[in-house]
This record gives C-alpha cells, sequence and structure tokens, in this order.
C-alpha cells in the first residue's frame, strides 16, 4: 500500500514514523468506501501497483489483499479491522506495518477520506503523498 518509487527521494521527504493525508472527494461515502476495498481497484491510482487481489470475496477482518509492485515484489497485508462506510485497516505480513483508511461523509455527495499509515519499528520506506491522494480523488470523481 505504499507510495510511488518516483516520488521517494530521501533528500526531500524526511524519514518517518506516521503519515496522515487527508483529501476531500465528490462522490458519495458508500462509493468512495466500496471503491476502496474492491480489487484491482489500487492499481488505478496508486502508481507502483500493477496487479491485487484478495484470497476471499467479500472481504472481512483475516482476508489477505495480495499487491504485486512495478518490480514484481508480492506483499500481502491483511485486513485487521473494517467497519462498512467508516474505515478498514490492513497490517503486514510482518505485523510493522499499518495502513487504515477513515472515511466521514461530509454531504450526500462529498466524503472525507483520512489515510493513515504507520510502523510500529523503523520508518515508512516509501510514504503516500498527496499527489498519490490526489490520483485517487480524480479517478473516482472521473468515472
Amino acid at each position: 500500500m505504499q507510495g510511488k518509487r518516483e516520488q521517494y527521494n530521501p533528500d526531500i521527504i524526511e524519514m518517518m514514523k506516521k503519515n496522515i493525508l487527508t483529501i476531500e472527494i465528490h462522490k458519495p461515502l458508500h462509493e468512495v468506501f466500496l471503491f476502496c476495498i474492491t480489487p484491482p481497484n489500487s492499481t488505478k491510482w496508486i502508481p507502483s501497483v500493477i496487479k491485487e487481489e484478495t484470497n476471499e470475496w467479500p472481504i472481512k477482518i483475516g482476508t489477505i489483499y495480495k499487491l504485486t509492485d512495478d518490480m514484481g515484489t508480492i506483499s500481502n497485508v491483511t485486513v485487521t479491522g473494517i467497519k462498512n462506510d467508516e474505515y478498514i485497516e490492513w497490517t503486514s505480513e510482518d505485523q510493522n506495518y499499518h495502513c487504515k483508511y477513515n472515511l466521514h461523509g461530509i454531504d450526500k455527495e462529498t466524503t472525507e477520506l483520512k489515510y493513515c499509515e504507520w510502523v510500529d519499528q523503523g520508518d515508512i520506506k516509501e510514504p503516500f503523498t498527496r499527489e498519490v491522494l490526489t490520483r485517487l480523488k480524480s479517478t473516482l470523481e472521473n468515472k
């Protein structure tokens, strides 16, 4: 679930343990939630992800998302929390990396998405940037 490789530059982006970004998307809450949890939609807005699959559908706590990046590396993240139209949280296989989307309906046609990622040890290797969330926004608003 990590950001675009080309954007990452340790001289520009300070290493961090926690990254929080918020964006408003002009689509209804339920539509945004469904888009965010449904494979292979992350391939449409996360530049480094070229393949996304789950081991079961519908998803629930314990569902495994298998993500393949543009270097051929496979990462598995497990759903560790979910509440329809409110949030979803994934945790990496080593239990160190966490990613959570919190969603809130501002009105019937606008959703606020708060993206949180953090690590228990070390630093986030490739933190998401505002540009990545802007791609999500434009992908949803233009579909």
